[in-house]
């Protein structure tokens, strides 16, 4: 044998050393604390669908949706609480026409969630548009009744002319010291408007005819304690007496952080949250705000994350230097972005048992970035076996991509049935868009 034929058997000799010495270290598997019956739940959604239909698919659920809307009415029952569906979050048309046959309002950001509001009936006097720019669009889709936030100076004084004349429920967002880069916390986000711009502005509206009758703020995603509300509260309650402002409304956005989801370094991104004591901040803002009727939430994830879950199928298994590789038909790159900077649950159909390894479950395409998740995990896993990943019920749909690849199978279930809500992408459909 060659020197250079002993060097490569002893490194994969080595790899698989380390391989077997991480089976020994059980500890390492991070711990997401779904209740069996959770799971149980969406093995009896998949099963059917297994064999029947190609991966990667979505299967989404009408079930968690009800089940945590009753988990915040046990909470916030008491208060004057109006809940508003994140477009952003799962632009699911069957979701939409769901939440609309309950009689709940809609949130939308861009000029084709506003488009899907419409599309599906939902009154103008039920949609509320938020997000950056939305001068360079809205003009073109004006209603009567709308409810609009406006976002900067020069958004506020462009549409104007247009909330007046339509009769707009007009508000304003403002920047809190609270909100911040999640990538730098050094630095503000581009949303809203500072104490300095929002004050004069409300004093402007305010001569021109237009009575401001919404405040807003938004924070980010996974915020990590009802504390920072209230900080953020109590900033704009300061911002409102200084413009002498009595919103009706007070929009404190989204931003509750999901169960069951852990950092990419194993911690629970709930941890610290509480809906009770989430609940004496919201009592708490109407002390400041005696004269605001409702209250506004826009919690998109904490609703719509647990409602969805991602089917792949192992394709391939490969290892080196004390690494298994899963190579599966979707992945980080088509499928679940927020697989870069959080950790979900994984199971496998059907379910594989005993000694673990260090895998890394990879999607199809041709990057490295394409990783859904790296953890201990069985070694019995092989080729043909199925992985669901959980929670995958937000920003899932609004961030796939393609990829060289067709976008995927999408089932929804009612509650009752399940059905298919959107066919995977073939070749034509994909390569016929050009002209």
């Amino acid at each position: 044998m060659d020197r250079g034929c002993s060097a490569i058997c002893l490194q994969t000799l080595l790899g698989v050393a380390r391989i077997k010495k991480i089976t020994t270290t059980p500890a390492n598997i991070p711990s997401f604390g779904h209740p069996p019956g959770t799971l149980a739940f969406w093995r009896s959604l998949i099963l059917p669908l297994i064999g029947k239909h190609p991966t990667p698919f979505y299967c989404f659920s009408v079930d968690p949706v009800r089940e945590a809307l009753a988990e915040l009415d046990v909470h916030f029952g008491h208060l004057p609480v109006r809940h508003w569906l994140s477009t952003k979050t799962q632009p699911l048309r069957p979701l939409l026409q769901w939440w609309k046959g309950q009689g709940r309002p809609i949130e939308v950001v861009s000029e084709f969630e506003f488009l899907a509001a419409l599309k599906e009936g939902f009154a103008p006097e039920n949609i509320l548009v938020n997000g950056p720019a939305k001068h360079h669009w809205l003009t073109r889709h004006a209603r009567p009744g709308l409810l609009v936030n406006f976002d900067s100076v020069a958004e506020a004084k462009a549409l104007a002319p247009l909330a007046k004349k339509f009769h707009w429920t007009a508000g304003v967002r403002l920047l809190t010291g609270e909100e911040f880069d999640p990538e730098n916390r050094e630095w503000p986000t581009q949303f809203g408007l500072t104490g300095a711009e929002a004050i004069p502005l409300i004093r402007w509206l305010r001569r021109s005819g237009l009575e401001v009758k919404t405040v807003h703020f938004h924070l980010r995603t996974n915020v990590a304690s009802p504390s920072v509300y209230a900080r953020a509260i109590a900033e704009v309650a300061d911002i409102c007496r200084a413009a002498r402002l009595t919103p009706r409304h007070l929009d404190v956005g989204g931003g509750f952080p999901p169960d069951h989801v852990l950092t990419r370094d194993g911690h629970p991104v709930a941890k610290g949250f509480d809906l009770a004591a989430m609940a004496k901040v919201y009592e708490d803002a109407l002390r400041q705000f005696p004269q605001t009727t409702e209250l506004w939430l826009e919690n998109g994830r904490w609703l719509a994350a647990r409602s969805g879950v991602l089917v792949v199928k192992i394709l391939e298994a490969k290892e080196r230097r004390g690494l298994r590789n899963l190579i599966c038909d979707g992945g980080r790159t088509l499928n679940a972005l927020v697989s870069n900077w959080e950790d979900h649950e994984l199971f496998s159909l059907p379910p594989r048992r005993g000694g673990t390894c260090l895998t890394t479950v990879n999607g199809p395409t041709c990057m490295a970035f394409d990783q859904l998740a790296r953890r201990p995990l069985p070694r019995s896993l092989r080729p043909g076996d199925h992985l669901v990943w959980m929670d995958a019920g937000a920003y899932h749909l609004s961030w796939e991509t393609r990829f060289s690849h067709g976008l995927c199978t999408v089932f929804w279930h009612d509650g009752k049935t399940t059905r298919l809500v959107r066919q995977r992408e073939s070749f034509d459909d994909w390569w016929s868009q050009w002209k």
